[in-house]
Protein backbone atom coordinates (compact mmCIF):
# COMPACT_ATOMS: atom_id res chain seq x y z
CA UNK A 1 0.00 0.00 0.00
CA UNK A 2 1.51 3.51 -0.54
CA UNK A 3 1.20 6.26 1.74
CA UNK A 4 1.36 9.80 1.79
CA UNK A 5 3.99 11.26 3.79
CA UNK A 6 2.41 14.64 3.61
CA UNK A 7 -0.83 13.73 4.65
CA UNK A 8 -0.59 10.90 6.99
CA UNK A 9 -3.29 8.71 6.40
CA UNK A 10 -3.12 5.66 3.57
CA UNK A 11 -3.85 6.26 0.49
CA UNK A 12 -5.91 3.64 -1.21
CA UNK A 13 -5.71 2.94 -4.95
CA UNK A 14 -9.25 3.19 -6.72
CA UNK A 15 -10.46 0.44 -8.21
CA UNK A 16 -8.97 1.20 -12.07
CA UNK A 17 -5.89 1.49 -10.03
CA UNK A 18 -6.00 -2.12 -8.14
CA UNK A 19 -7.12 -3.51 -11.76
CA UNK A 20 -3.87 -1.78 -13.16
CA UNK A 21 -1.23 -3.04 -10.67
CA UNK A 22 -2.99 -6.69 -10.40
CA UNK A 23 -2.40 -6.49 -14.43
CA UNK A 24 0.84 -5.66 -14.01
CA UNK A 25 1.95 -7.96 -11.24
CA UNK A 26 0.48 -11.12 -13.38
CA UNK A 27 2.50 -9.81 -16.30
CA UNK A 28 5.67 -9.90 -14.25
CA UNK A 29 4.70 -13.15 -12.16
CA UNK A 30 4.78 -14.59 -16.44
CA UNK A 31 7.54 -13.11 -17.64
CA UNK A 32 9.64 -14.57 -14.43
CA UNK A 33 7.96 -17.73 -15.63
CA UNK A 34 9.05 -17.65 -18.95
CA UNK A 35 12.21 -16.65 -18.06
CA UNK A 36 12.28 -13.38 -19.81
CA UNK A 37 15.40 -11.12 -19.57
CA UNK A 38 16.33 -7.67 -21.13
CA UNK A 39 19.11 -5.25 -19.93
CA UNK A 40 18.31 -1.48 -20.66
CA UNK A 41 21.23 0.43 -21.85
CA UNK A 42 21.88 4.20 -21.86
CA UNK A 43 18.89 6.82 -23.56
CA UNK A 44 21.96 7.79 -26.40
CA UNK A 45 22.73 3.86 -26.88
CA UNK A 46 18.97 3.00 -27.71
CA UNK A 47 18.48 5.77 -30.28
CA UNK A 48 20.95 4.55 -31.95
CA UNK A 49 19.97 0.77 -31.47
CA UNK A 50 16.54 1.93 -32.82
CA UNK A 51 17.38 3.85 -35.83
CA UNK A 52 18.88 0.72 -37.31
CA UNK A 53 15.30 -0.53 -37.52
CA UNK A 54 13.24 2.50 -38.13
CA UNK A 55 10.03 1.85 -39.97
CA UNK A 56 10.16 -1.58 -38.38
CA UNK A 57 7.12 -3.58 -36.55
CA UNK A 58 8.53 -5.39 -33.13
CA UNK A 59 7.73 -8.78 -33.43
CA UNK A 60 9.37 -10.17 -29.84
CA UNK A 61 8.88 -9.56 -26.18
CA UNK A 62 12.23 -8.12 -26.78
CA UNK A 63 11.05 -5.49 -29.20
CA UNK A 64 7.93 -4.46 -27.27
CA UNK A 65 9.01 -4.41 -23.50
CA UNK A 66 12.74 -3.96 -23.90
CA UNK A 67 13.34 -1.49 -27.00
CA UNK A 68 9.83 -0.12 -26.81
CA UNK A 69 9.09 -0.40 -30.46
CA UNK A 70 5.25 -0.48 -32.07
CA UNK A 71 3.68 -3.79 -32.75
CA UNK A 72 0.86 -5.50 -34.52
CA UNK A 73 -2.26 -6.98 -32.73
CA UNK A 74 -1.87 -10.69 -32.25
CA UNK A 75 1.75 -10.00 -33.10
CA UNK A 76 3.30 -10.92 -30.08
CA UNK A 77 2.75 -13.20 -26.88
CA UNK A 78 -1.14 -13.32 -26.34
CA UNK A 79 -1.08 -13.47 -23.12
CA UNK A 80 1.39 -10.34 -22.60
CA UNK A 81 -0.81 -8.27 -24.82
CA UNK A 82 -3.90 -9.12 -22.97
CA UNK A 83 -1.95 -8.67 -19.91
CA UNK A 84 -1.07 -5.25 -21.21
CA UNK A 85 -4.18 -4.18 -22.62
CA UNK A 86 -5.61 -4.88 -19.23
CA UNK A 87 -3.16 -2.78 -17.60
CA UNK A 88 -4.31 0.13 -19.88
CA UNK A 89 -0.53 0.18 -20.89
CA UNK A 90 -1.37 0.36 -24.64
CA UNK A 91 -1.02 3.54 -27.06
CA UNK A 92 -1.96 3.41 -30.15
CA UNK A 93 0.98 3.86 -32.62
CA UNK A 94 -0.83 4.41 -35.73
CA UNK A 95 -1.73 2.20 -38.81
CA UNK A 96 -3.33 0.05 -36.50
CA UNK A 97 -0.07 -0.62 -34.28
CA UNK A 98 0.05 -0.55 -30.42
CA UNK A 99 2.82 0.20 -28.22
CA UNK A 100 3.37 -0.88 -24.58
CA UNK A 101 3.59 2.43 -21.88
CA UNK A 102 6.05 0.35 -20.00
CA UNK A 103 9.22 -1.54 -20.16
CA UNK A 104 10.52 -4.14 -18.36
CA UNK A 105 14.70 -4.90 -17.44
CA UNK A 106 16.44 -7.33 -15.03
CA UNK A 107 19.17 -6.41 -12.39
CA UNK A 108 20.52 -8.98 -10.98
CA UNK A 109 17.99 -11.92 -11.00
CA UNK A 110 15.21 -9.18 -10.27
CA UNK A 111 12.62 -8.07 -12.89
CA UNK A 112 11.71 -4.44 -12.51
CA UNK A 113 8.78 -2.07 -14.84
CA UNK A 114 9.67 1.31 -15.61
CA UNK A 115 8.57 3.62 -18.69
CA UNK A 116 9.23 3.03 -22.02
CA UNK A 117 11.17 4.64 -24.75
CA UNK A 118 11.49 7.65 -24.36
CA UNK A 119 11.18 8.84 -21.11
CA UNK A 120 9.97 12.66 -22.09
CA UNK A 121 7.06 12.61 -19.41
CA UNK A 122 7.28 14.63 -16.02
CA UNK A 123 6.15 11.47 -14.29
CA UNK A 124 8.66 9.13 -15.97
CA UNK A 125 9.70 6.06 -14.01
CA UNK A 126 13.67 5.57 -15.33
CA UNK A 127 16.18 2.29 -15.06
CA UNK A 128 19.22 2.69 -17.26
CA UNK A 129 23.03 1.81 -16.60
CA UNK A 130 23.27 3.93 -13.06
CA UNK A 131 20.41 1.26 -12.04
CA UNK A 132 22.93 -1.68 -12.25
CA UNK A 133 25.49 0.03 -10.79
CA UNK A 134 23.58 1.38 -7.38
CA UNK A 135 22.49 -2.44 -7.62
CA UNK A 136 25.84 -3.51 -7.67
CA UNK A 137 27.32 -0.96 -4.51
CA UNK A 138 24.15 -1.91 -2.58
CA UNK A 139 25.32 -5.67 -2.51
CA UNK A 140 28.60 -4.63 -2.50
CA UNK A 141 28.41 -2.58 0.69
CA UNK A 142 25.98 -5.06 2.43
CA UNK A 143 27.97 -7.69 2.10
CA UNK A 144 30.74 -5.59 3.42
CA UNK A 145 29.08 -4.56 5.70
CA UNK A 146 26.14 -6.94 6.89
CA UNK A 147 22.84 -5.62 8.86
CA UNK A 148 21.16 -6.92 11.93
CA UNK A 149 18.43 -9.33 11.19
CA UNK A 150 15.66 -6.47 12.71
CA UNK A 151 17.03 -3.40 10.73
CA UNK A 152 15.26 -0.88 9.27
CA UNK A 153 16.04 0.48 5.66
CA UNK A 154 15.31 3.39 3.58
CA UNK A 155 15.64 3.61 -0.12
CA UNK A 156 15.19 7.50 -0.68
CA UNK A 157 13.61 8.74 -4.19
CA UNK A 158 13.57 4.92 -4.93
CA UNK A 159 12.28 5.47 -8.77
CA UNK A 160 11.35 1.59 -10.03
CA UNK A 161 12.49 -0.03 -6.30
CA UNK A 162 15.90 -1.13 -7.43
CA UNK A 163 17.68 -0.64 -4.30
CA UNK A 164 14.84 -1.11 -2.29
CA UNK A 165 14.26 -4.70 -3.51
CA UNK A 166 18.35 -5.67 -3.84
CA UNK A 167 18.31 -4.43 -0.16
CA UNK A 168 15.61 -6.68 1.26
CA UNK A 169 16.91 -9.28 -1.30
CA UNK A 170 19.83 -9.51 0.49
CA UNK A 171 18.34 -8.62 4.45
CA UNK A 172 15.06 -10.96 4.69
CA UNK A 173 14.24 -9.75 8.18
CA UNK A 174 14.85 -5.94 7.56
CA UNK A 175 11.76 -3.89 7.79
CA UNK A 176 12.15 -1.95 4.07
CA UNK A 177 10.96 1.44 3.41
CA UNK A 178 10.97 3.18 -0.40
CA UNK A 179 9.89 6.80 -0.87
CA UNK A 180 9.34 8.77 -3.83
CA UNK A 181 7.98 12.13 -4.93
CA UNK A 182 6.07 10.28 -8.37
CA UNK A 183 2.98 8.37 -7.09
CA UNK A 184 4.09 6.44 -10.40
CA UNK A 185 7.07 5.31 -9.68
CA UNK A 186 5.74 3.91 -6.53
CA UNK A 187 3.02 1.89 -8.00
CA UNK A 188 5.40 0.33 -9.96
CA UNK A 189 7.69 -0.03 -7.52
CA UNK A 190 5.32 -1.79 -5.01
CA UNK A 191 3.76 -4.09 -8.19
CA UNK A 192 8.24 -4.97 -8.71
CA UNK A 193 8.38 -5.84 -5.13
CA UNK A 194 5.27 -7.82 -5.10
CA UNK A 195 6.48 -9.92 -7.97
CA UNK A 196 9.89 -10.35 -6.43
CA UNK A 197 7.79 -11.87 -3.27
CA UNK A 198 9.09 -9.35 -0.83
CA UNK A 199 7.29 -6.83 1.93
CA UNK A 200 8.38 -2.80 1.47
CA UNK A 201 6.44 -0.10 2.43
CA UNK A 202 6.32 3.15 0.00
CA UNK A 203 5.77 5.95 1.03
CA UNK A 204 5.24 9.37 -1.76
CA UNK A 205 7.28 12.03 -0.01
CA UNK A 206 10.14 14.00 -0.13
CA UNK A 207 13.19 12.56 0.74
CA UNK A 208 11.62 11.80 4.47
CA UNK A 209 9.51 14.47 5.11
CA UNK A 210 7.27 13.37 7.62
CA UNK A 211 9.17 9.99 8.13
CA UNK A 212 8.96 8.49 11.71
CA UNK A 213 11.55 6.74 13.24
CA UNK A 214 15.33 6.04 12.77
CA UNK A 215 16.94 3.73 10.31
CA UNK A 216 20.26 1.81 10.06
CA UNK A 217 20.58 2.32 6.46
CA UNK A 218 19.28 4.86 3.82
CA UNK A 219 20.30 4.08 0.72
CA UNK A 220 19.68 6.87 -2.83
CA UNK A 221 20.41 6.76 -6.09
CA UNK A 222 19.20 10.61 -7.00
CA UNK A 223 19.43 12.52 -10.79
CA UNK A 224 22.67 13.95 -11.11
CA UNK A 225 22.15 15.67 -14.43
CA UNK A 226 21.17 19.34 -15.41
CA UNK A 227 17.72 18.71 -16.92
CA UNK A 228 16.79 21.79 -19.09
CA UNK A 229 13.06 20.52 -18.78
CA UNK A 230 13.60 20.34 -14.99
CA UNK A 231 11.92 16.85 -15.25
CA UNK A 232 11.87 15.55 -11.79
CA UNK A 233 13.45 12.13 -12.29
CA UNK A 234 16.35 13.76 -14.34
CA UNK A 235 17.58 17.03 -12.89
CA UNK A 236 20.01 17.00 -10.37
CA UNK A 237 18.98 20.68 -9.51
CA UNK A 238 21.75 23.58 -8.42
CA UNK A 239 25.84 23.01 -8.09
CA UNK A 240 25.62 21.31 -11.58
CA UNK A 241 24.02 18.95 -11.10
CA UNK A 242 24.51 18.18 -7.37
CA UNK A 243 21.86 19.59 -5.18
CA UNK A 244 19.25 16.86 -5.00
CA UNK A 245 22.14 14.76 -4.01
CA UNK A 246 23.13 16.81 -0.98
CA UNK A 247 19.43 17.38 -0.20
CA UNK A 248 18.81 13.64 -0.26
CA UNK A 249 22.50 12.93 1.79
CA UNK A 250 21.33 15.62 4.64
CA UNK A 251 18.17 13.87 4.72
CA UNK A 252 19.32 10.99 4.97
CA UNK A 253 21.80 11.11 7.73
CA UNK A 254 19.15 13.32 9.98
CA UNK A 255 17.42 9.92 10.18
CA UNK A 256 20.32 7.45 11.06
CA UNK A 257 20.41 5.84 14.10
CA UNK A 258 23.94 5.82 16.05
CA UNK A 259 26.25 3.56 14.14
CA UNK A 260 23.89 3.80 11.09
CA UNK A 261 25.09 4.39 7.72
CA UNK A 262 24.34 6.08 3.91
CA UNK A 263 25.21 4.45 1.09
CA UNK A 264 24.57 7.09 -2.02
CA UNK A 265 25.46 6.36 -5.60
CA UNK A 266 25.17 9.57 -7.63
CA UNK A 267 27.34 11.52 -10.52
CA UNK A 268 29.33 14.48 -9.56
CA UNK A 269 30.44 17.41 -11.76
CA UNK A 270 34.27 17.78 -12.48
CA UNK A 271 35.46 21.49 -13.04
CA UNK A 272 38.57 22.59 -13.79
CA UNK A 273 39.67 18.90 -12.30
CA UNK A 274 37.79 19.87 -8.67
CA UNK A 275 35.08 17.33 -7.92
CA UNK A 276 32.25 19.93 -6.91
CA UNK A 277 29.94 16.78 -4.79
CA UNK A 278 33.37 15.66 -2.94
CA UNK A 279 33.76 18.85 -1.94
CA UNK A 280 30.27 19.56 -0.56
CA UNK A 281 29.86 16.04 1.13
CA UNK A 282 33.15 16.48 2.99
CA UNK A 283 32.05 19.91 4.50
CA UNK A 284 28.57 18.20 5.42
CA UNK A 285 30.53 14.98 6.76
CA UNK A 286 32.39 17.11 9.16
CA UNK A 287 29.24 19.50 9.64
CA UNK A 288 27.38 16.38 11.04
CA UNK A 289 30.53 14.40 12.51
CA UNK A 290 30.24 11.29 10.17
CA UNK A 291 32.99 9.73 8.49
CA UNK A 292 32.99 9.69 4.37
CA UNK A 293 34.22 7.26 1.91
CA UNK A 294 34.43 8.36 -1.74
CA UNK A 295 34.92 6.62 -4.74
CA UNK A 296 35.14 7.63 -8.01
CA UNK A 297 33.34 4.54 -9.98
CA UNK A 298 33.21 5.93 -13.45
CA UNK A 299 35.42 8.79 -14.68
CA UNK A 300 33.55 9.82 -17.74
CA UNK A 301 29.45 9.32 -18.28
CA UNK A 302 26.70 11.21 -20.14
CA UNK A 303 29.36 12.70 -22.37
CA UNK A 304 26.43 13.89 -24.55
CA UNK A 305 25.44 15.89 -21.69
CA UNK A 306 29.13 18.16 -21.90
CA UNK A 307 27.11 20.04 -25.37
CA UNK A 308 24.75 21.85 -23.07
CA UNK A 309 25.44 24.98 -22.30
CA UNK A 310 25.09 24.55 -18.75
CA UNK A 311 28.02 22.40 -19.05
CA UNK A 312 30.08 24.65 -20.60
CA UNK A 313 32.90 24.96 -17.63
CA UNK A 314 32.87 21.16 -16.75
CA UNK A 315 35.55 18.54 -17.66
CA UNK A 316 33.56 15.69 -17.14
CA UNK A 317 30.61 13.88 -15.36
CA UNK A 318 31.49 11.24 -12.98
CA UNK A 319 29.86 8.27 -11.35
CA UNK A 320 30.62 8.33 -7.65
CA UNK A 321 29.69 6.47 -4.28
CA UNK A 322 29.79 8.10 -0.60
CA UNK A 323 29.69 5.82 2.06
CA UNK A 324 28.79 8.06 5.48
CA UNK A 325 28.68 6.37 8.70
CA UNK A 326 27.04 8.39 11.71
CA UNK A 327 29.37 7.46 14.92
CA UNK A 328 27.96 5.32 17.18
CA UNK A 329 26.18 6.12 20.76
Amino acid sequence: MIQRLLDGPTVPYDKAGHERSSALLSLLRYLYAIEYRFVTISPASHRRVLARRVGQPGHSLHDVLGWSMPFGPGTIDPQVESLLRNAGALDEAGSGMYRSRVRVSAVHHRLFLHSAYPTDAEDAVFLGPDSYRFADLVSRELARTPLAPAARIVDIGTGSGVGAIVAADMTPAAEVFMTDINSRALELAQVNAQAAGLAITAREGRNLDGFDGLVDLAIANPPYVIDPARRAYRDGGEQKGGQISLEMTRSALSALKPGGQCILYTGSAIVNGADLLKAALVDLAIELDCRLRYDELDPDVFGEELENPDYQDVDRIAVVAAIMTKPSA
